[in-house]
Formats: structure tokens, sequence, C-alpha cells
């Protein structure tokens, strides 16, 4: 009988940050494809901090994932075996398949990988990545040529792209990251006109000099501390984008709110959140945007690929302790 390892959920990693132990390492029966379906040989497992809020069944816009569940995340995976003419055997695709070696699907909620790119940019700058930073930037932060951009955790996936479109929009982009490597690669190669250093500490002071009259639009990625300076330095009609809060990640439960919130009203700015999965119907016109902008070379972006799929857990803690850099992705 032919198998194949998944991983399953252990435990839920509430209050704490993410362990080997809370991930199983199982051999099943592979699946096997019925009329209509295909089967998948995953090749790229893709990583996103909000898999750490699925697993403490923190987000009610997901399912609860109970134990003994596979691990959920996106992935790409080549059809080896089909009975679908759609899917025929070579083609790579990407969707929800999570951690697993292999995966049965008569398509529904695929997408598949575009010929012109290389395949994992469908985890990163046409995944949920890239579509995150398109909605949260020109949706909800609106900006107009001239704006000073303000981007929490700008080194990762989503806010390296955030920046590069608000060059594209002609905005003056600045870029809070951890550590000199990171800061560096923003204005070298992300093409941020400032990059600032939150472990050097003093960020507000940091940001006044960077933006002394003010950031017209926040993208925050961070929440806690980052967020309440930030909002310190925010110009009148401001707009506020909170798109993630990776600083909860670790002690659990929701963030602090910011002392500063009332700087909101000061400043008659407005602040909104978002699940860019609520927008999947126009996921497909965001995509053809970022395919363009990426194959005309106005979009950069990175991928750090780990290797073996023994190493999934170790690869999503990499997104928590500062290790990564970009695009966190697995090769299988």
């Amino acid at each position: 009988m032919a198998t194949t390892r998944q991983f399953h959920l252990a435990a839920h990693p509430r209050g704490r940050g993410i362990e080997e132990g809370d991930f199983r390492l199982v051999e099943v029966a592979r699946p096997v494809p019925s009329p209509g379906e295909a089967l998948f040989a995953i090749r790229w497992l893709g990583f996103d901090p909000a898999q750490k809020g699925w697993m403490e069944n923190f987000a009610d816009y997901a399912a609860p994932m109970e134990i003994g569940d596979v691990m959920r995340g996106s992935a790409i995976g080549e059809v080896i075996e089909s009975h679908n003419p759609v899917l025929p055997v070579g083609s790579l695709h990407e969707g929800m398949m999570g951690w697993s070696e292999h995966w049965v699907s008569d398509g529904s909620g695929l997408t598949p990988v575009d010929p012109d790119l290389p395949p994992t940019a469908m985890l990163s700058i046409l995944g949920i990545t890239g579509l995150t930073a398109w909605h949260g930037l020109f949706v909800h932060g609106r900006p107009i040529a001239g704006d000073t951009i303000v981007v929490s955790g700008a080194a990762g996936a989503t806010g390296s792209v955030v920046g590069q479109l608000a060059k594209v929009a002609g905005c003056r982009t600045i870029g809070i990251a951890g550590g000199p490597d990171k800061c560096r690669w923003l204005t070298e190669e992300a093409g941020y006109d400032v990059a600032i250093d939150y472990k050097a500490g003093e960020i507000k002071k940091q940001l006044r000099a960077a933006a002394p009259q003010g950031a017209n639009v926040v993208y925050d990625n961070v929440g806690g501390a980052t967020l309440d300076a930030m909002l310190g330095v925010i110009a009148d009609g401001a707009r506020v984008v909170i798109c993630g809060g990776i600083s909860r990640y670790e002690t659990g439960g929701r963030p602090a709110g910011p002392s500063n919130y009332f700087n909101l009203v000061l400043r008659r700015a407005t602040m909104s959140g978002f699940i860019v999965v609520d927008h999947a119907d126009r996921f497909a016109d965001m995509r053809r945007r970022l395919r363009d902008l990426a194959l005309a070379d106005r979009i950069r972006w990175q991928v750090d690929e780990q290797v073996g799929f023994e190493q999934a857990p170790a690869t999503l803690r990499r997104l928590f302790d500062g290790s990564n850099r970009g695009k966190q992705v697995l090769r299988l």
C-alpha cells in the first residue's frame, strides 16, 4: 500500500510560542483520486503568521482546528495522476492543501500557477501575500501621490510589497524592520526611501525625524507598541490600515489597545481592518495587476526557501523569531 506523510495538529499553542510538540508527523495511506479528481504531489508549502491564529482557534473567520487535523496551510502541488481533463498530469496549482506530501482534489478552490513567473510567486506576490498588500493599501489606505506612508513589518512578505506598491503610486515610503540587514534590504532592494530599525529603540523619535510632516497612511502588520508609535506621528486625515498583529503571537489573546488611539480624533483620521479572503471575487483582477508589475520589474519580492518536509514546524517558527526574509516557503 502506497503511503504519504502528514503533519497533524497536536496542541493549541495559546499564550506561548510554537513548539515542536505542537505537531505530530504521521504516515497514512496515500489518497486515491476518484472520477473527476486528481492526485497532487505537494512541491512547496507556504507559511503565514495567520497560521498561529488558526492553531489557537483565535481567528473566527476560519473554521476551528481540532487536535488531529492536518495542519492547514497554502501549497503548490503538481498533478501526478488525473481523472479530470482540467487538471492534466504535470500541471502546477496553488491552494489550501495543508501539510501533506500528497493531496486529492477535483480542482475546486485551486489556482493554476502562472507560467511566466517562478512557481513560488503563487505563494508570494500573486498569493495571499500580494493580494493582502494590494487590497489593504489601495482600498483602505487610499494613497495619493506625494503621501508619506509608514509600514511596520516592512521586510516581511506583505510589508515589502506594500512599500513597492506605494512607490508605484508616487508616495514616499518609510519601513520599520528589525536589524541593519533587513533595513539595508528595504532601501537597497525593496525601494523604501527610509528604513527604521526598531531594535535600535526610540521608534517614535526615529519616525518623527523621518516624517516631520506626519504620516498620511499607516500600514500596520505588528500591533502593540509599534502601532502606538505610528499613531503618534499621523498627519491630518491619515488612514490607518490594520493588517496583522504579529506582536501578539507569543502571548496569545488580543493585543493591548494603543494609548495613542485618541490621536485619531485630534488628526481627524480613520483606522480600519480587513480580512482579505472576504474579497475573493476581486482576486483575479488584483493578480492581473500584480503580475503586470512583476513582469515589468516594477515589483521585486524575496522568497526564503527551506528544504525538507520534516522541517515544516521549524520553518513556521522562522516567522516569529525574526529569521525569515520575505515570503517563507518550504520545498518538499
